[in-house]
């Protein structure tokens, strides 16, 4: 599956972006999606999955903050970010897993910054 990130760009302390993106190639329903993000100096790390079966988790640091969120049909997978921070900036990533194989794929990374 192809990845494709969309919805980055530059926000003000508590204010909100939403982050979108589309599976091309493979069967969207087979694929547990995630959101990760690399700030500069750190390691990447996990922002919010869900399931094939809509389960979801959050990294505490987001938790109440962010929403993440499928459309199946639309082949897309959303990351609703509210009430920013200016350490939400990072290089936010769009992953797919298959729910067998176990394979991953990743999108290109979208920018978020969020000035104080």
């Amino acid at each position: 599956v192809q990845l494709q990130a969309f919805g980055g760009g530059l926000a003000q302390a508590g204010g909100f972006l939403r982050l979108s993106c589309v599976g091309f190639g493979n069967i969207f329903n087979f694929y547990h999606m995630a959101w990760y993000r690399q700030a500069p100096g750190k390691e990447r790390e996990l922002v919010a999955a869900i399931t094939s079966g809509m389960t979801t988790d959050y990294t505490e640091s987001v938790k109440g903050r962010f929403t993440i969120s499928r459309d199946n049909i639309k082949r897309t997978v959303y990351l609703q970010m509210n009430s920013l921070k200016p350490e939400d900036t990072a290089v936010y990533y769009c992953q797919a897993t298959h729910v067998i194989a176990r394979s991953n794929y990743w999108g290109k990374g979208t920018q978020v910054t969020v000035s104080s």
